[in-house]
């Protein structure tokens, strides 16, 4: 623990590599290498850093999910829960892949748990894995188009008897056609949000139907929400314009618009 502990805190003030977390760790006081559980020896009681080598071997054996599920918090006590997979930086060797780390994340962003995608696989295999561990009643589950598959929404509503709600993008055609094509113009349910921030300034408009009986061809749908983002660049004056789509098991009592534009932001 105490190799991970001076590893964490190493990163925490620049360090880049394992050379740079050994050379952080050599020249840290003694005061902090006490308190971070570095082992001493000698009669004097000096605290001894770990070395580069040491360094390297451990964080290459700790698996990341396992290291989450120590430190995480407790998905019981989470509103919402945000799946999403991001590489890890400097990960990437000659003979391998960068490490990709499928994570779990409340809404006030902390993290609940993670682990490695195998090779040769990718991030949908490792969604059910990711999850099943955990006591998900009656939490909201939110993520990227990426996971907007009918096994998810399954395994979610009927298994973990938890709330959906998934993200659909162009790049899914079908999906993508059926939910153009819903009775916009009839949607009586609206929120517009507008903010200003990171050099750009955004306006959001958020529509939601029901549609449990409209045809829709995807596991406990109860509304759709369709979502216009409208971002200008600060500097350039640059307008984008960006549409996506969200389906929920939730009702329109459960979810208004502005909620489902805040777990879609989620």
């Amino acid at each position: 623990m105490s190799v991970l502990l001076i590893a964490c805190s190493a990163v925490l003030a620049g360090a880049r590599s394992f050379a740079a977390i050994g050379q952080w760790a050599r020249n840290a006081p003694q005061d902090a290498l006490g308190r971070l559980g570095a082992r001493t020896t000698t009669v004097f009681s000096a605290r001894i850093a770990p070395s580069t080598a040491t360094i390297r071997r451990v964080l290459n054996a700790v698996c990341p999910g396992g290291l989450a599920d120590l430190l995480g918090t407790d998905s019981a006590k989470a509103d919402t829960l945000a799946v999403d997979g991001k590489s890890a930086r400097g990960s990437r060797t000659p003979t391998s892949p960068a490490a990709h780390l499928p994570a779990a994340m409340t809404g006030t962003g902390q993290t609940v748990t993670q682990l490695r995608v195998p090779d040769k696989t990718n991030e949908i295999t490792c969604f059910k894995a990711l999850l099943e561990p955990y006591d998900l009643a009656g939490v909201t589950v939110t993520a990227d188009a990426l996971h907007t598959q009918r096994e998810h929404a399954r395994f979610l509503v009927e298994d973990k008897k938890a709330h959906y709600l998934l993200l659909i993008k162009a790049s899914q055609p079908g999906l993508f056609r059926q939910l153009r094509s819903l009775p916009w113009t009839q949607a009586t349910a609206r929120r517009y949000d507008r903010e200003t921030g990171h050099g750009r300034k955004e306006t959001r408009t958020t529509r939601a139907l029901t549609v449990t009986d409209l045809g829709l061809d995807f596991p406990h749908t109860v509304q759709a929400a369709k979502i216009l983002r409208h971002r200008t660049d600060l500097r350039s004056g640059k307008v984008t314009r960006q549409t996506v789509y969200a389906l929920t098991d939730l009702t329109a009592r459960q979810a208004s618009p502005q909620r489902l534009g805040q777990l879609a932001r989620s």
